[in-house]
């Protein structure tokens, strides 16, 4: 078992940065591929996949976010971090922290096992 917990959530301007963070504790959570999620407002309650990265360091990003959001993990900390540059009103949110054993699993789209609770992110224009 893994226990997340995100923070850094914020309200900001077009153009503007967040960093968001997230410590994970429990079961060896270096051992988990890391992840950040996104439910944005509207009908689908589907969270859409932002960022990954592996126990290696291996990243993935979500085309809607490639070049503007950076993730990143600190082993020692246990933390994992989003960095999010150039933000839009798009980027509207509340962004998940989540875990799990296997990258390739999130890779090819599968739900994580272990989810954190959520922060919200308003941009506004």
């Amino acid at each position: 078992q893994v226990q997340l917990k995100e923070s850094g959530g914020a309200s900001v301007q077009t153009g503007g940065s967040l960093r968001l963070s997230c410590i994970a504790s429990g079961d060896l959570p270096s051992q988990y591929a890391m992840a950040w999620y996104r439910l944005t407002p509207g009908p689908s309650n589907e969270r859409e996949k932002v960022a990954l990265i592996s126990t290696g360091g291996t990243t993935n990003y979500a085309d809607s976010v490639e070049g503007r959001f950076t993730i990143s993990r600190d082993d020692e900390e246990n933390t994992v971090s989003l960095q999010m540059n150039n933000l839009e009103p798009g980027d509207s949110a509340i962004y998940y922290c989540a875990a799990n054993r296997l990258f390739r699993d999130l890779l090819f789209g599968s739900q994580p096992a272990y989810w954190g609770q959520g922060t919200q992110v308003v941009v506004s224009s």
